[in-house]
């Protein structure tokens, strides 16, 4: 009986193991056979990670095809935190390695959005670095060395303020664009044409496939995608004249700095047109910055010495600096009374050393007697323009001053660009509560007082002299072209207003202008024996922090303008011995005159000649 029974409860057992074993079996040959494929991509995702790859940025070339904005390879260390969050430890040590806080690691890792790619910590970092990470490999889980292309600014300071500069993505930046396909850690134009046309030259970055231990460390690729090169920027910039406007900015305030009253003169700008297209062919501001600086992150040092400049070397003075115009505002001021009818080519009025309404004079109290608007525009003569303010009102002034495009802004394919003010009634009703009194109106007619521009302003008005009355708007960039060479976009010149004064009038201001740089000019001690004939207009504004600000605004050659240019030097005092030198070089530049035969051979190129 008791026999029976265990038989019994074995044959159960039996059955039960049976059952047991056939559904383990069943299980792992559905697990295999069905579901086979998926549980075997998540084994890989165990072992297997893509690490992306950088995409080099596009080059930036000169007209003539000078490199001016390349790329390098640069080492970057990086986390990978595949096996979990990072260690405390592993980040501790690997702060004390980079010359870190720790605090700087823990906020780059929680940005991390959880996926698998490298978290940058610190980008270009020396190959001392490079070597200690590599000696203390086993206890640095998740830390790679990549070789990254970083962007390479081929002649430092050199068009710092066209080119701009790069760095990490930051929070405000990423959350405008994620939308866009950025993510943390992408580095991004921040300034310049970086930042303009970054999605044009950011390229698309590839990938590894690599595999991994348990350690989060690579063993071996398994694939890789390559990189898309981003595209190329062909400028409109020459280098020969940029790299000669740059120099001859630095010689003269080093000059007016150390062998002049005018120690203060530490800031300066030039503009250089095309007027005929409005190309830039060479933009300066100076104080100025080194953009490579910005590789993997300015230093406290080096970011403290730009931010406490007073003079502000980040700003682009050529397209953001506003400066009372001085006597180069008299073009305008001059152009509005010939056209109004003011006041005749032929009429003299008397320069007795001061104006007879309100006591306003020349600089010295210079008298020049019985002058004509050719005598007053070529000499720069205060007496007279006051006159001409006298007869015209603040009104009928704004009015040709925004004809010429004064006080509004030029559209340049540059960030950071302010557009001036023109005085007049509204302005002053609105700022100060106040009526507009002739004073006022005197100040305003020969570019002080309310009147403000930028120099780019400044180059476009002396542009529109020179070609006959036609605003372009004024462009860095030529074409966009593919890593093959193959052109993306082509940017054309764009006509976007005119000046409609009578050909008389512009032909009596130009001719006026061209007395300014022949004997007896302002400008006649720099062009005098200049080979190329050149017309311009000097100026000296007023400055109430200071010494005065010296202004040149000029082009050439005279009968078949191709070079149009705007100088101003801070604190310089007159424009005509600040200023107009500086100009000089860079038409000595533009004309390849006095310059070093292999230099001019080596870039020059005749098809693209000015």
């Amino acid at each position: 009986m008791l026999a029976k029974r265990l038989n019994g409860r074995l044959e159960i057992l039996s059955i039960i193991i049976v059952f047991i074993f056939v559904a383990l079996v069943s299980r792992l040959g559905y697990l295999q056979m069905a579901q086979g494929q998926y549980y075997g991509r998540l084994a890989d995702g165990n072992r297997i990670r893509l690490i992306p790859i950088m995409a080099p940025r596009g080059v930036f070339y000169d007209r003539n095809g000078v490199m001016l904005v390349s790329n390098r390879p640069g080492f970057t260390v990086s986390l990978l935190p595949i096996s979990g969050p990072v260690p405390a430890e592993v980040i501790n040590k690997l702060a004390g390695i980079l010359g870190m806080n720790t605090e700087e690691i823990q906020s780059k890792l929680s940005q991390h959005s959880g996926s698998f790619e490298p978290i940058r910590v610190k980008t270009d970092v020396g190959p001392d670095i490079v070597t200690k990470i590599e000696e203390r490999r086993s206890e640095l889980p998740g830390v790679v060395i990549e070789v990254q292309p970083l962007r390479n600014y081929i002649n430092n300071e050199l068009g710092a303020h066209i080119f701009g500069y790069v760095s990490e993505i930051n929070d405000v930046e990423l959350e405008k664009r994620k939308t866009d396909g950025y993510k943390a850690g992408d580095i991004v134009g921040k300034f310049g044409l970086e930042n303009v046309y970054d999605k044009e030259i950011r390229g698309v970055d590839g990938g590894n496939q690599v595999e991994v231990d348990v350690s989060g460390r690579p063993v071996q690729v398994l694939g890789k995608k390559e990189p898309v090169l981003g595209h190329n920027l062909v400028l409109t910039i020459d280098y020969r004249i940029q790299k000669a406007a740059e120099a001859a900015i630095d010689e003269q305030l080093t000059y007016l700095q150390t062998k002049t009253e005018f120690i203060k003169a530490k800031a300066a700008a030039a503009v250089v047109l095309n007027p005929k297209t409005g190309e830039v062919l060479a933009m300066v501001s100076r104080p100025t910055f080194n953009p490579n600086l910005f590789n993997g992150g300015i230093s406290a040092k080096d970011w403290k010495m730009l931010n406490d400049n007073p003079h502000h070397p980040m700003d682009n003075k050529a397209i953001s600096g506003e400066y009372p115009p001085g006597s180069t505002f008299k073009i305008v001021t001059g152009a509005a009374a010939l056209e109004l009818g003011k006041v005749t080519p032929e009429e003299k009025i008397l320069d007795s050393g001061a104006h007879w309404i309100i006591p306003k004079g020349n600089a010295g109290g210079e008298a020049l007697g019985w002058i004509n608007f050719r005598e007053a525009l070529s000499k720069s003569d205060n007496v007279y323009f006051y006159e001409m303010g006298n007869r015209l009102g603040i009104d009928n002034l704004e009015k040709y001053a925004r004809m010429f495009g004064l006080g509004a802004f030029t559209g340049i394919n540059l960030p950071g660009e302010s557009d001036g003010l023109v005085a007049n009634r509204r302005y002053k009703e609105k700022a100060y509560g106040e009526d507009w009194y002739l004073s006022e109106t005197f100040d305003a007619e020969i570019g002080q007082g309310f009147q403000l521009a930028t120099p780019l302003q400044m180059a476009m008005l002396i542009s529109e002299v020179a070609n006959g009355g036609h605003r372009y708007k004024p462009n860095v960039v030529s074409k966009i072209t593919g890593a093959n060479g193959e052109v993306i976009k082509t940017f054309t010149p764009e006509e976007v207003g005119q000046i409609t004064i009578s050909e008389p009038t512009l032909t009596l201001i130009r001719e006026s202008l061209r007395e300014v740089a022949q004997e007896g000019g302002t400008a006649a001690a720099a062009f005098g024996d200049f080979p190329v004939a050149i017309a311009g207009k000097t100026g000296t504004a007023e400055n109430s922090h200071g010494s005065d600000h010296g202004w040149f605004v000029g082009y050439g050659p005279y009968e078949d303008p191709r070079i149009a240019v705007a100088v101003i030097v801070e604190q310089g005092g007159f424009g005509s011995s600040s200023a107009v030198p500086i100009a000089r070089k860079i038409m000595e530049a533009a004309f390849n005159i006095n310059q070093a035969p292999a230099e001019a051979a080596r870039i020059y190129r005749p098809q693209t000649a000015l």
